[in-house]
């Protein structure tokens, strides 16, 4: 394979709601190199603000981290969040693919939730529907245009080559989910502001849904019910989490309230999955991100639902000298979206 055909290498570069992150990876194939990875904590007000100035200083600082990461390469595949895209599945009438696409867009009006002009779309044959054999299963994605224009015009003002956008959740799926897993998954990233649930089947997610609450609202809840301060809060709930014997259940009964809220949404997504595939049962549970990391989190959701819930590993495709092992795995919750952009089969 020459090394100059299309796009040989490229980064992935996550830009969240508390920080930015980027991974580099080299080689083809399903198992890949770690070349770099990088992490830059930034205040959640720049990176939610749509301001000339703010977006200038997340400009600045995405050069500096890049800068300081010393990339072989200027070319970066961007995760979009999933609060920002809407992706849904649909059932169309068999047609040949070009007409497809045509008759998708004739219908986008009543499928996505912003004007089809002003929208990225992209879409992807999935397989036959589950519910009329006749018809066929599509991937739908939409993005407001403003959206990716300013990310995109954000990004080239730091002298980088912006080879793809792809929603974080096909990203996470990627990642942590082992490659050709017939079974359908649920993924659930626990962010600082939303909690991203993916439930993938077959390579593909059939569903995606951002839910407002995050660790920020259970650490806020801990704060209130207790009467502590935000930072004894945090160490609570990373402390002692859903655990029912720990501090006499003090911490437990605190974000119980938040938590359950969580689990209601969570059970809606499973049961609205299971309605429209009734004969494809969801097997397991991987969490990551605040998921992953609240003590007795992954079990409270494992006795609720039944499941059995596993921790992702973001780094499971990914080979490195093994004294690194310990380092990785530390960073794993977190690094889900970035690892699976570099993975991308450009």
């Amino acid at each position: 394979m020459g090394l100059l055909s299309g796009v040989s290498s490229f980064f992935g570069l996550d830009i969240g709601t508390t920080g930015i992150r980027l991974v580099e990876l080299r080689g083809t194939g399903a198992t890949k190199v770690l070349v770099k990875y990088a992490y830059v904590p930034v205040e959640s007000k720049i990176l939610q603000s749509d301001s000339k100035a703010d977006q200038q200083k997340l400009a600045q600082t995405i050069s500096n981290l890049v800068a300081e990461a010393k990339l072989a390469t200027r070319n970066v595949a961007v995760g979009l969040p999933n609060n920002r895209v809407f992706t849904t599945v649909a059932d169309m009438d068999r047609l040949p693919v070009n007409e497809l696409g045509k008759a998708l867009m004739y219908q986008a009006d009543s499928l996505i939730p912003t004007p089809p002009a002003e929208s990225k779309i992209d879409w992807a044959l999935i397989g036959d529907s589950p519910k009329n054999k006749t018809q066929v299963e599509v991937l739908l994605s939409s993005v407001p245009n403003n959206f990716i224009e300013q990310r995109l015009d954000m990004i080239e003002s730091t002298g980088l080559s912006v080879i793809a956008f792809e929603p974080d959740s096909m990203a996470l799926a990627r990642a942590i989910v082992p490659a050709g897993t017939v079974a359908p998954q649920l993924i659930i990233d626990m962010g600082n502001l939303t909690t991203d649930l993916v439930v993938t089947m077959g390579d593909a997610p059939r569903l995606t849904r951002s839910i407002p609450t995050g660790t920020e609202a259970i650490i806020r809840s801990a704060q209130q019910n207790l009467g502590i301060d935000d930072k004894q809060a945090q160490q609570f709930v990373y402390k002692f989490g859903v655990s029912k014997d720990k501090l006499e259940g003090q911490v437990y009964q605190a974000i119980l309230g938040t938590v359950d809220l969580l689990i209601g949404e969570i059970d809606k997504s499973i049961k609205f999955f299971q309605t429209r595939y009734p004969e494809n049962k969801l097997e397991k549970v991987i969490v990551t991100g605040g998921a992953s990391t609240i003590p007795e989190f992954p079990l409270y959701l494992a006795n609720k639902f039944g499941l059995s819930v596993e921790i992702g590993n973001a780094w499971r495709n990914v080979s490195f000298a093994p004294e690194r092992q310990n380092e990785l795995l530390a960073v794993s919750n977190q690094f889900s979206v970035a690892v699976g952009l570099a993975e991308r089969n450009e």
